[in-house]
């Protein structure tokens, strides 16, 4: 809650701007400085993050742009204005700002203040200031929800996220892949930083383990190949899953393993 706080309190001076805010919990939200504030329960399988970006981008309307950003990441004070001049240049594209990891005790309450501690993630290609760049065919993999923008007649296009997927993980490749297939341009966003907030993770994320199996055989059987290939080895080296000629399944080793946090 703190985390989303500070984002609200950053993008509260935002001209022409309208907050919408997607509560995924159990519970029902709480008094948030937001202009709209709206409730998707967990399905039976956990979080439906998917459905919550597809409310989120319902609910805009007929909004010019839409902005997705997790409720973790603080933007930085040119994330909209770049997203809206990259979308400019761009109209048929998603475009993907960099995002810069917090440490541990970092503050966010002036994103202001974290200019001086941006430092991208060196996973995906970034330009430099104002400058934008199409993704090759090969980085769509590189793609993240944490932090992006698109027109809504580009979303339309791209369908959406798919409601399919529940709980954690795999969600977000698949809205990349589909954004490949549709051969929808994927364009990074140089200068429209976000700032993820520090929480304790786990690596790989075991709390996560039946998620990333269910969504990856998900993906997996609608493109060809597994998602999430690194966090899987992990847990095969951790003597949690085994990959057979179908696939990655648990072993009889990972039952005590927690399901969820």
């Amino acid at each position: 809650m703190t985390h989303l706080r500070a984002q609200l309190r950053a993008l509260a001076g935002v001209p022409d701007l309208r907050r919408i805010v997607i509560w995924i919990g159990d519970d029902d939200p709480p008094a948030l400085e937001a202009d709209t504030v709206l409730r998707v329960p967990p399905g039976p399988a956990g979080l439906r993050l998917a459905a919550a970006r597809n409310a989120g981008a319902a609910a805009a309307g007929e909004a010019r742009l839409l902005i997705f950003l997790d409720a973790d990441c603080v933007p930085g004070p040119d994330l909209v204005p770049r997203y809206r001049a990259a979308a400019g240049r761009h109209p048929e594209a998603v475009l993907c700002g960099p995002v810069t990891y917090l440490a541990e005790g970092v503050s966010a309450s002036d994103p202001a203040d974290l200019v001086a501690l941006t430092s991208p993630h060196p996973a995906r290609p970034m330009p430099a200031g104002g400058a934008e760049r199409t993704a090759s065919a090969d980085e769509y993999s590189l793609f993240w929800s944490l932090s992006f923008a698109l027109t809504p007649e580009t979303w339309r296009r791209t369908g959406g996220f798919d409601e399919a997927y529940e709980g954690y993980g795999g969600e977000d490749t698949d809205f990349a892949f589909r954004l490949r297939a549709r051969e929808v341009p994927l364009v990074w966003t140089g200068g429209a930083h976000a700032y993820h907030q520090y929480h304790p993770t786990s690596s790989p994320p075991w709390q996560h383990l039946d998620d990333i199996l269910r969504n990856g055989a998900l993906f997996a059987g609608r493109w060809g190949e597994w998602p999430m290939t690194g966090w899987l080895t992990a847990f095969e080296q951790g003597g949690a899953v085994t990959r057979d000629a179908d696939g990655w399944r648990r072993t009889p080793a990972a039952a005590d393993r927690p399901v969820r946090p």
